[in-house]
């Protein structure tokens, strides 16, 4: 069996790679996200969230607290791809730039990112290696 904690990307600040652990892991959450390529499942949604989770019986609690708190960040983690999860997002009428403020860590505003995406984005510096990082505080 694979051991997918040992990999390198798994050392990448804010970083969740979709591998084969993920994908397995999120199927279910993935499959739901799909179901909002339609309209009438998006205007279902919107009209009443708590009936339409109802009707995917393996989306787990933990899956469904994080979809009423659009903790789009906590649905990665549990194997959602950003992908499917965008459809979340724009079923709410969020737009790209909203999402990646949400997602921040820590949260920032709308314009709080845009800006920041102008200056030219996060630095590199602390985002290169959670070990690095952990290093410097430490020494």
């Amino acid at each position: 069996m694979i051991n997918y904690e040992d990999r390198d990307y798994k050392d990448i600040p804010g970083t969740i790679v979709f591998d084969l652990q993920t994908c397995i892991k999120g199927y279910e959450l993935n499959k739901f996200c799909d179901t909002l390529n339609k309209e009438e499942a998006r205007q279902a949604f919107l009209k009443d969230e708590e009936e339409y989770m109802s009707r995917f019986p393996k989306l787990t609690q933990e899956m469904k607290d994080a979809i009423r708190k659009r903790d789009l960040n906590g649905l990665l983690d549990m194997g959602g791809n950003i992908y499917y999860l965008w459809k979340i997002a724009a079923t709410l009428g969020l737009v790209m730039q909203q999402a990646g403020a949400m997602m921040n860590e820590p949260p920032i505003t709308h314009a709080e990112f845009q800006q920041m995406m102008i200056n030219g984005g996060r630095p590199i510096e602390g985002n290169r290696s959670i070990k690095e990082n952990k290093e410097r505080s430490n020494g």
